[in-house]
């Protein structure tokens, strides 16, 4: 059976906030003639009431400077030419204090044209920060694709903040993928922080991504995020980094009415339905990816009830951790009871956002939360079948 993974629909005015989220912002030409005209206005009206013009509009040969941090080379050519033309003029018109006003005109020149190559070196800078920022969007893109998400079995939304925001993308992970098995979902939390974080991060998801589709249990596929994460830490400790574990939770969702789950170290599901907040129950808690070793039990698979209108949350322990300030821990199932008949969309960017309000302080950690809502009328009375190939050992 062919089943397909695509991007839900996303509204206008979020495609053109991250359009705008990398493009160089400066102010608009009128509004910089404007100001301009006015300083320049006012600071000459001063000048003739307390008899001070020169001290005065020597002032305005500061004025480039202020336009070159905000504006582009254009617009502060354009400030710099005015300036340089206002003091400037006096000089043609009268010979009073003439010395103080041709060194005047002369700084009006210099700071003019440094005003103008600063400016350019500004925008320069910016622009280069800006295609790299988008192509790091770009590279998130393909490591964590963007959400919502639409299977045939369940639509998937959430929020994903790294605690780093000018990496894009941090040691949580996610991931769904639609199989002829159903829809695998995969969140996950590497150890640690920083690049190395991130390299493991890529090759966990780039091993569920492939596993997904090879494997028709959720117990192999779980197996093969072990070899991964083992074989990442091989090259580790070749460069003498250290190892590494990865926590995670990957659902099995098809047409049956049970859902199958297999938690490795991880924080549990949460299942929103009929009004209340249940803590999913996965049975035995498996040991983290990548210390499989350190344990005889091999991990298996829990399963429970997943019915049509219910929502699955899932999260890392940047909510679950997350302190206020006197030290109390984000109280996550109390707060969910106040967020059951939402849609998905709306229910992890409201806790998102309760976490950051509880918090009432910089971001700490990671945060990724999942909203996995089961797609009416998907529920059958037996699950799946699979397509040929090894029977499942689930």
């Amino acid at each position: 059976m062919f089943r397909s993974l695509r991007a839900a629909p996303v509204p206008a005015r979020s495609r053109a906030d991250r359009n705008d989220s990398t493009s160089i912002r400066t102010p608009p030409t009128r509004a910089v003639a404007l100001v301009t005209v006015a300083v320049t206005v006012v600071t000459v009206a001063l000048g003739a009431v307390t008899g001070t013009a020169v001290l005065l509009i020597g002032l305005l040969v500061f004025l480039p400077a202020f336009a070159s941090a905000l504006c582009t080379p254009r617009q502060t050519a354009f400030v710099s030419a005015w300036v340089s033309v206002v003091v400037i003029v006096p000089v043609a018109l009268s010979t009073e204090q003439l010395a103080d006003r041709v060194t005047l005109a002369l700084f009006a020149l210099g700071f003019g044209a440094l005003a103008v190559y600063g400016s350019w070196l500004r925008i320069t800078r910016e622009g280069a920060l800006v295609r790299l920022r988008s192509t790091a969007a770009a590279m998130q893109r393909q490591i964590l694709r963007p959400l919502p998400l639409l299977t045939d079995d369940v639509l998937v939304d959430g929020v994903y903040e790294p605690v780093q925001q000018d990496k894009l993308v941090g040691g949580d992970i996610y991931d769904v993928a639609a199989t002829p098995w159903g829809t695998r979902v995969l969140i996950g939390d590497v150890q640690g922080k920083g690049l190395a974080a991130i390299g493991m991060a890529i090759d966990v998801v780039g091993a569920f991504r492939e596993a997904a589709h090879r494997e028709p249990t959720v117990t192999a596929l779980v197996d093969s995020l072990e070899a991964a994460v083992v074989r990442h830490n091989g090259y580790a400790e070749q460069r003498g980094e250290p190892e590494r574990f990865v926590t995670a939770v990957v659902l099995g969702v098809d047409a049956g009415t049970e859902t199958q789950l297999v938690t490795c170290g991880h924080i549990p599901p949460y299942l929103l339905h009929d009004g209340t907040v249940t803590a999913v129950d996965g049975g035995t808690e498996h040991a983290p990816l990548g210390l499989a070793d350190l344990v005889d039990e091999p991990r298996t698979v829990s399963w429970f009830p997943f019915p049509t209108g219910a929502t699955l949350l899932l999260c890392t322990d940047g909510i679950t951790e997350a302190r206020s300030p006197t030290g109390t821990f984000y109280p996550l199932e109390t707060r969910l009871a106040g967020h059951i008949d939402i849609t998905a969309g709306r229910l992890t960017h409201a806790l998102a956002d309760d976490v950051h309000a509880f918090a009432e302080g910089p971001q700490q950690d990671d945060l990724a939360v999942l909203a996995v809502r089961r797609s009416p009328h998907r529920i059958s009375s037996t699950p799946t079948p699979s397509p040929p190939g090894p029977a499942p050992t689930a």
